[in-house]
């Protein structure tokens, strides 16, 4: 595959709001942006960039983590530039979307889809565990009414 050409950053450009949320998996990356033209993404293992054209609109993040840029995909909508970013490592929770603490003020977290996948997961076991239980009490149960 040919590689991206090397995004340069515009001058005077604006950064777009970005609204992020984090799964097991990936991490989701909404910029905001009124029908953005000419995008170009370009993901790499430690930071993406994009850009919009007629806007003059620059992003870039350095990562929390380490990603997989060939496992990310990016979708361009009407109002939003879509960015689905595979991790690395697979369930580490990602505590922000950068790797400097101190935080942009265009990027927040999107309350709405945002969820505590750690503690659900440990919910999932424990769920798991007394199916498991339960299944076992009712194969003792069959055997006792079967001898």
């Amino acid at each position: 595959a040919a590689s991206m050409p090397q995004i340069v950053r515009p001058d005077d450009c604006q950064p777009a709001k970005c609204l992020w949320f984090d799964r097991k998996k990936y991490v989701t990356l909404n910029f905001l942006i009124q029908q953005p033209k000419n995008v170009q993404v370009d993901i790499q293992d430690d930071k993406c960039c994009r850009d919009v054209d007629d806007n003059k609109i620059y992003n870039e993040i350095y990562f929390y983590d380490k990603v997989q840029k060939y496992d990310c995909r990016e979708k361009v909508y009407d109002r939003t530039i879509n960015l689905l970013i595979r991790k690395r490592k697979e369930h580490v929770a990602w505590p922000r979307l950068t790797k400097d603490t101190a935080k942009p003020s265009w990027i927040s977290v999107d309350f709405d889809n945002w969820r505590d996948w750690e503690h659900e997961e440990d919910e999932g076991m424990a769920e798991y565990e007394q199916y498991v239980d339960v299944s076992e009490i009712r194969k003792c149960q069959e055997r006792l009414q079967i001898s």
